[in-house]
């Protein structure tokens, strides 16, 4: 996706030891112990990444990005890294997008919001009906519980599409991208 007002920076998950490939060297962004929304969370892992993402929100804000000018996702296990990153650790970004992505039940992310007074990030969330890696009741799941829990959310489900993505997806993306990044105006009259 390009714009021509927004840089797009593309992280890469690193290849990790993966428990549900059992142990055998996986890019992914943290480890699970097995792929369900009903296990405890590998928070060591997730936090890791998240101290090493910070960075690169905290590279962006020091080269005079306003940090709600940032907008973070991902797809499957990316858009749940977001979650994480946003909802814990940085509630002044723009906005989350999680793309056939869930939160555990018990995440740790829920437990954060509990006890937070921020405006949090709002989110856009997107899973396709067919998906059999990430059901998308999970993703359900997961939006109902933070919209419980104080985070704008908007839901937006996919008949027959598995884990992938669709061209009417991205353009719904690309649309609420815009809407919450719109121009600059300020910046524009320089």
């Amino acid at each position: 996706m390009a714009f021509q007002h927004i840089k797009v920076i593309y992280p890469t998950a690193p290849a990790r030891p993966y428990t549900p490939k059992n142990g055998a060297l996986s890019t992914v962004w943290f480890d699970r112990y097995k792929i369900s929304n009903d296990c405890p969370e590998h928070i060591e892992s997730i936090d890791s990444m998240c101290q090493g993402l910070t960075e690169l929100i905290n590279d962006e804000a020091k080269n005079g990005i306003a940090k709600n000018r940032i907008l973070i996702g991902g797809f499957s296990m990316g858009g749940g890294m977001a979650m994480h990153l946003a909802y814990r650790f940085h509630p002044d970004l723009a906005g989350v997008f999680a793309l056939s992505s869930f939160l555990n039940k018990n995440s740790a992310v829920y437990q954060a919001l509990k006890s937070t007074e921020n405006v949090l990030p709002e989110l856009f969330q997107c899973h396709g009906t067919a998906d059999e890696l990430v059901l998308c009741s999970w993703g359900e799941e997961t939006n109902k519980m933070l919209k419980s829990l104080g985070v704008s959310t908007s839901l937006h489900i996919f008949p027959n599409l598995n884990h992938e993505l669709s061209r009417t997806e991205i353009e719904q993306l690309k649309t609420w991208i815009v809407k919450k990044l719109p121009v600059d105006v300020s910046k524009t009259n320089e």
